[in-house]
This record gives structure tokens, C-alpha cells and sequence, in this order.
């Protein structure tokens, strides 16, 4: 198999586990035909704010992923859906905005610590 048709056998996969979560999803390719406005691999209308970078691959540098994923992003949120072959799916994202999800979410307030300075 060619790269081109694994990358979007792995887009096709993310779109299928982001729809099954019950984020409705699609492959960008398979509407966009090319890559002028969003060139977010799966775009996710619901979570209009996220760019997602796909990675099926059993090998790589998510630091690499993840510098692409910043640079092709914009104003959106860098995420990289990444998944080896028999593993589950991980989402890689920088730490500083892992934080601030957690911060902004409705995690129990009473787990967060206070920060002194």
C-alpha cells in the first residue's frame, strides 16, 4: 500500500472513531479535493476550532507531528490523532494547551492545586 492511500485509510479511521465518540467527523481530502483553505486531515464541524493531523504509522516524531500540526493550524488548536497497528488512538497536543482544557473543563476544582508564585 502507497503511502497516499495508509494516510487516507488513517484519516478515514480517526473520522469513523471521532464519529463514534459522537463527534460527527469527516476526511477533509474527500470534500476539499485539495488543500487552499482548512488542510486539517479530518474536520469535525462540532469542534470548528480544532485542526487535526492524522499519523498512522508505526514510527515517527510526534514533535515534528505536532510542529506541522501548529504550523498548518492557524488560529485552531493543534491536535494529532495518532495510532499504531493493533493499538487505540492517542491525541498528542502541547502541554501548555492540555492545561488549559483542564483548566477551562469541568474537572473537579477541588483536584486542582492553587499555583503560588
Amino acid at each position: 500500500m502507497n503511502s497516499r492511500q495508509k494516510g487516507k485509510r488513517g484519516e478515514l479511521e480517526a473520522a469513523k472513531m471521532l464519529t463514534a465518540e459522537g463527534f460527527p467527523a469527516r476526511r477533509s481530502q474527500q470534500y476539499c479535493g485539495d488543500t487552499q483553505g482548512d488542510s486539517s486531515d479530518v474536520i469535525c464541524d462540532c469542534l470548528p476550532d480544532i485542526h487535526f493531523e492524522v499519523k498512522r504509522t508505526e514510527r515517527g516524531n510526534p514533535y515534528d507531528w505536532i510542529a506541522q500540526a501548529k504550523r498548518d493550524a492557524g488560529d485552531k488548536l493543534p491536535v494529532v490523532l495518532h495510532r499504531r497497528n493493533d493499538c487505540n488512538w492517542l491525541a498528542i497536543l502541547p502541554a501548555e494547551t492540555f492545561l488549559n482544557v483542564l483548566r477551562n473543563s469541568d474537572y473537579p476544582k477541588t483536584q486542582q492545586r492553587e499555583v503560588t508564585t
